[in-house]
């Protein structure tokens, strides 16, 4: 059970019953700014208006609270404080459970109690609602002016036009990206659709860029993003994703990753060059490595449409994915991988596949090396490759240590199909060595490596 010992560096000065040895003065506590740091003042909680206390800790859920508003035995504040004879105070329900276990002891000094009654300690119950009402009320304060505030900027929007409107917009853009409530007030009033009708063939990309900043923090309901499925939309954000700083490009990212979720979706609408030399440039960019999530996932999203997978092979896609696979961390490997996968089911995909040096001997050094599923992948890709040509790739395959990795995958814990592939693919290497050679072949002493 967790012991609380508490700090005289965090104490409430003048408290007694915390654990400090001294007395407790709500006004001192006041004046001293223990129940200070709103504004340097004390929030009434208004006339014959009662908060709840445990409702008020909830939705603050602060991290920092005065170490004396703490119960010892579950590190949480306190909602109905009572004390022992040793002057240690507790959460009434903490202590009496404490006791029904047959403890008769108090928990953080391990004195025997030669009184086991239990006394409430008002003073202090007094003192946390209080410094609680203090936080909580000035949280909704501020609630309630950001939401007023998000409305106004909503109907400013209406109305203003040029530099005015892109500071409303950018006002509005750090309002709901750093406030739920104000996001719920955009929402609720009809803000997006006032937001997104600022979206055309003559935006600016400066105010194109707030606005997808603005939309892409809001939970969009199927209308809106089927307005925002129109094509000049569309080409604006394509057009914004190509020369944005690299947080609007993410942004873009998002929002379109966000539409092609819609049932309503159609493939048109991403079967664009321009998006797609985009995205492979946002996955690329070294200097920005935040962009290569987002842009790895919408192409993952993109690739699940048969009708733009031929249009990402032409743009060379394939052998810039497979360079990039070396420098990308694990947790995007799976995604780049499954990308090529997608693409190796397209006769032009497999082609581009075969044709690039680097496919086969990075495919195999992948297997059993990152997770389940990049094994799954790497060991599709190999397949496509090497059917497509047999003899010239399952040679290479080989001799990259392709053999030996297969009869590691079929002797592992890993899932039945993945032993079946490999099986398969073994069996059509060794089709062009004779038994003798081709067990040598199989010899783990490099391929470990």
């Amino acid at each position: 059970m967790p012991m609380f010992q508490p700090s005289k560096r965090d104490g409430v000065a003048g408290f007694e019953g915390g654990g400090d040895g001294q007395i407790l003065d709500l006004d001192t506590a006041v004046k001293d700014g223990v129940l200070g740091g709103v504004d340097g003042g004390v929030v009434g909680t208004g006339v014959g208006e009662k908060l709840d206390l445990k409702k008020m800790i909830e939705e603050l859920d602060l991290s920092e609270v005065p170490s004396v508003f703490i119960c010892p035995i579950s590190l949480e504040p306190m909602q109905d404080p009572v004390t022992l004879c040793t002057g240690q105070t507790y959460e009434r329900s903490n202590i009496l459970k404490w006791f029904s276990l047959g403890h008769l002891s108090c928990p953080t000094t391990m004195q025997e109690l030669w009184d086991d009654s239990i006394t409430p300690n008002t003073t202090l119950y007094r003192l946390i609602y209080t410094w609680f009402s203090q936080k909580y009320l000035l949280m909704k304060k501020r609630s309630e002016d950001v939401q007023g505030r998000a409305s106004e900027l909503v109907e400013t929007l209406k109305r203003v036009k040029g530099r005015a409107r892109v500071q409303a917009l950018k006002e509005l853009h750090q309002v709901v990206a750093a406030h739920a409530t104000a996001r719920k007030t955009v929402i609720d009033e009809g803000g997006v659709s006032v937001i997104s009708s600022l979206l055309g063939p003559f935006t600016s990309h400066a105010v194109g860029s707030e606005v997808i900043g603005i939309l892409v923090s809001l939970t969009l309901d199927s209308e809106s993003k089927k307005n925002l499925m129109q094509p000049a939309k569309i080409s604006l954000m394509v057009d914004i994703l190509n020369e944005g700083s690299i947080e609007t490009k993410i942004n873009c990212t998002r929002l379109i990753e966000s539409l092609i979720e819609e049932k309503d979706f159609r493939s048109e609408i991403i079967s664009s060059h321009s998006l797609l030399v985009g995205l492979m440039r946002l996955v690329k960019d070294k200097r920005h490595t935040s962009g290569i999530f987002p842009g790895l996932t919408l192409l993952r999203s993109i690739c699940l449409h048969k009708e733009v997978r031929n249009l990402l092979v032409s743009i060379g896609a394939v052998s810039q994915l497979i360079e990039l696979l070396s420098g990308l961390d694990s947790d995007y490997l799976e995604l780049a991988l499954s990308i090529l996968d997608g693409l190796a089911s397209i006769p032009e995909g497999i082609a581009a596949l075969k044709n690039c040096s680097n496919t086969i001997p990075i495919m195999v050094k992948l297997l059993m090396r990152v997770s389940e599923n990049c094994t799954q992948y790497a060991l599709s890709i190999l397949w496509s490759v090497c059917k497509l040509a047999p003899e010239e790739c399952s040679s290479m395959a080989v001799d990259a240590g392709l053999a030996a990795k297969l009869l590691l995958v079929i002797q592992s814990g890993c899932n039945p199909i993945l032993k079946q592939q490999s099986a398969e693919l073994l069996k059509l290497c060794s089709l062009n060595y004779s038994d003798t050679i081709f067990i040598s072949k199989c010899k783990l002493t490099r391929t470990i490596q």
